[in-house]
This record gives C-alpha cells, sequence and structure tokens, in this order.
C-alpha cells in the first residue's frame, strides 16, 4: 500500500454517523426535483433482487427516501430513454455487476471498462458455452432487438443456474462483456440490446485504463457513504482491497480518524464542509439497501446486526424471512417482518429497541402499507410480547 498522508481531521462516533446517513439520503429535505434519477446517481448504485415482499428492492431505495413515489413512476425513471427526440438517445440508467446485479447510472458506463476486461479474459466460466450461440444471440438481437431471454429462445428451465440453456449463457456472457446491455427489466426478466444501440455513443467506449476505472469507482463510493474505511469503500462496487489501495491517494477523498473504528478511513472533502443537519427519515429499508448491505458497516455505525434470513432454513430464522430494518431518528431502532394479505399489511414478526420505538415502527409500517394500497395493518408476533399491545394500540390511534 503506497504511503499516505496522516490523517489531521478527527470525527465522533456520531459525526461520522450523521454524514453517512447523510449521503445516503437519509437526513435532510429529500430532492424530490431531482426524483429516483439523481438519487441514482446520489448512491451510484443501486442492488436488484428477486425477492419481493412489499416489493423490489430496487423499488424500495428510492421509496425509503423520497416517499411514496408510484411504484411504476420508479421503473420509468431508471429505464424510460431520454426524450429528446434523437433516434440515438439512450437509457438513463444500465444493469450490471457492481456490489451485485445493480442499477447504475449510464454514465458510469467507461467506468466498468475494467470488469469487462476481466470478464473478457477469464479462461474458464461455468458453463459451456455451444459453439455458433454467442454469435447467434448478436445476430438476432441486431435484428429484432430489444429482446427477453425468451425472445431469445433461451429462458431458464428452472431457477437454478446450471439448468440456463446455451442462448441464456450467450447472452449473459455478451452482457458481462458489454456487447449486450440490459435496457429494462420487463417484469423481473432482463431486456437485452446491443450495446452499440442502446448505450450513448460518447459513451461507449472502453477507452479508460484500470487505474483511471478504479480511481473514478472509488471517489464514487466514497461520497456515497459519505466516510468509510478502506473495507466499506472496497465493497461499494466489491472491488479488491488492493485496487482500492493503488488509487485512494488520488482518489480526492480524505483521510480522516473516526472515533471507535480502529482502522484508517476516509471521507469525501464535500461531507466534512458543512455540518450534517436536517429532518430525519423514519421508513423500513430494504435488507439490500446500500446504507446497510455491509453487515460490519452497519454493526460499527449503527450497533445492529442485520443479517438477510430469507436463504436461512426457516426453523433457524431469529427475525423473520425478509426483516426490514426500521430506520428513525437516524437509528436502526427495530425490525419487521412483512406480508402483505389482499389489502392488510402483516407484520408478521416485529422487534423492537424498547418501548421508546413504538411510535416509530408503527409511523413505518403505515405509510409502508399506504405505498402498498394496504389499509389495514395487522401485528402477529412481537419479539417482546409486552410491547405488542402498545404497538396494536398505535396503529389503531393513527388509522382512526
Amino acid at each position: 500500500m503506497p504511503s499516505l498522508p496522516r490523517p489531521t481531521i478527527e470525527l465522533t462516533a456520531d459525526e461520522a454517523r450523521r454524514i453517512a446517513l447523510r449521503a445516503q439520503g437519509f437526513l435532510g429535505a429529500p430532492d424530490r426535483r431531482a426524483g429516483v434519477r439523481g438519487l441514482l446517481r446520489r448512491l451510484g448504485a443501486v442492488q436488484l433482487d428477486t425477492i419481493s415482499v412489499l416489493a423490489r428492492s430496487h423499488e424500495l431505495i428510492p421509496y425509503a427516501r423520497l416517499g411514496a413515489i408510484g411504484r411504476k413512476a420508479v421503473d420509468s425513471a431508471y429505464w424510460t430513454r431520454s426524450s429528446d427526440g434523437r433516434s440515438s438517445a439512450g437509457p438513463h440508467a444500465f444493469e450490471y455487476w457492481s456490489h451485485a446485479a445493480c442499477v447504475l447510472p449510464i454514465e458510469e458506463w467507461p467506468h466498468f471498462a475494467f470488469r469487462r476486461r476481466t470478464y473478457r479474459s477469464r479462461p474458464h466460466w461455468s458453463h459451456t458455452l455451444p459453439d455458433g450461440a454467442y454469435d447467434q444471440v448478436i445476430k438476432q438481437l441486431r435484428a429484432e432487438g430489444p429482446l427477453t431471454a425468451t425472445d431469445l429462445g433461451g429462458a431458464k428451465k428452472t431457477s437454478e443456474w446450471w439448468d440456463w440453456s446455451g442462448t441464456k449463457v450467450a447472452v449473459e456472457r455478451a452482457l458481462m462483456y458489454g456487447e449486450v446491455v440490459c435496457v429494462e427489466r420487463r417484469g423481473w426478466k432482463r431486456v437485452y440490446d446491443l450495446a452499440e444501440r442502446a448505450v450513448p455513443e460518447a459513451l461507449l467506449h472502453d477507452e479508460l485504463d484500470d487505474t483511471e476505472c478504479l480511481r473514478r469507482l472509488v471517489s464514487l463510493a466514497g461520497r456515497s457513504l459519505g466516510v468509510g474505511t478502506r473495507a466499506d469503500i472496497a465493497d461499494y462496487h466489491r472491488l479488491k482491497g488492493e485496487q482500492v489501495d493503488s488509487v485512494i491517494a488520488d482518489s480526492g477523498l480524505v483521510p480522516v480518524t473516526v472515533e471507535g473504528w480502529g482502522k484508517p478511513a476516509w471521507a469525501d472533502p464535500e461531507a466534512l464542509r458543512t455540518p450534517p443537519r436536517g429532518r430525519h427519515r423514519t421508513t423500513l429499508l430494504s435488507p439490500f439497501d446500500s446504507l446497510i448491505w455491509e453487515r460490519a458497516r452497519t454493526e460499527r455505525i449503527f450497533g445492529f446486526t442485520h443479517r438477510l434470513e430469507a436463504y436461512v432454513p426457516k426453523q433457524k430464522r431469529v427475525y423473520g424471512y425478509f426483516a426490514m430494518p426500521v430506520l428513525s431518528g437516524g437509528r436502526l431502532v427495530g425490525r419487521v417482518d412483512p406480508a402483505r394479505e389482499g389489502r392488510t399489511l402483516v407484520a408478521r414478526q416485529v422487534t423492537l429497541d424498547g418501548a421508546k420505538a413504538v411510535p416509530s415502527v408503527a409511523l413505518a409500517l403505515l405509510e409502508a402499507a399506504s405505498w402498498v394500497d394496504c389499509t389495514n395493518v395487522r401485528v402477529e408476533r412481537v419479539d417482546a410480547p409486552e410491547l405488542r399491545e402498545p404497538l396494536v394500540r398505535e396503529l389503531a390511534r393513527a388509522l382512526g
């Protein structure tokens, strides 16, 4: 790791927490004029996932920050092409491998060139690519695209990776190489098109070397986090620690120390210029939200252990299938495992950080219910049984 200047700025744990909240869009007035597209640029990446309980994660993330924005409006903001009258107008976003499968701002296409090059040079793949399948996919997309895998004749047979057809393997390989781009999700199916047709001409290149790509992504991660350790910054776009080390000195991020963190940290200089103040959001968070998607960081900042249990055997779950942390007052004050039954939002399992959390959890449940067009909230299990009745009363009072 190259020699770095010693930190001259010391942050308290509370200052770091508030900086992180503001960077992630949870502290201060939401920028409703910029909307979902502005939020996507602010976060740099919005994670996708197949699980849908109240809504899919890429819908929950703008909801948590902007409030009850229409779900159709969210998808439209990600995928609708520019309305400038040009036939070459492209989408505002693309899907690619970042923290995981993520929606990314279209202007960051050039900065993922390092990853496309890595995929192209991989000597081994998990799936065999049948002879001629790749060329056939490109030919069909050029003639007919945009198309789903089903349109191409290669939809998945099951939910398992190894049952992909040769056509599906080919189109996913082309996606990773950057010859094909996902231009929208239709239901939960990727819609593929040729990158040469979908990505704006000025962005459609792999000219940036690895160093420039990494410097940009490290800088973006630092801005989106507000303040973070080396591991935090690397995790944001799933970089290697040594990749962060190679560019951190030239990223524009400022070395800082944070009370109680025990490891070097870096902050966005813009985040340090003004104290983080403003109104806090009270909301349910997707388990895939970038505020909390890194478990060690969530524990360090909030003293809160967060784990998605959807893939844990039912009998071993502690908090529930899709337990959603509750953010209020800049703290994580509990969690709710939700479900929907008709127009009732069901809180199957609720965990509260004491009686003081009851009003906040009730507010978060009611707002979420309204957003997904539910008119009632039913509470089933509360981990502290003595708090169930206060929570039910608070919900009934608010519902009138």
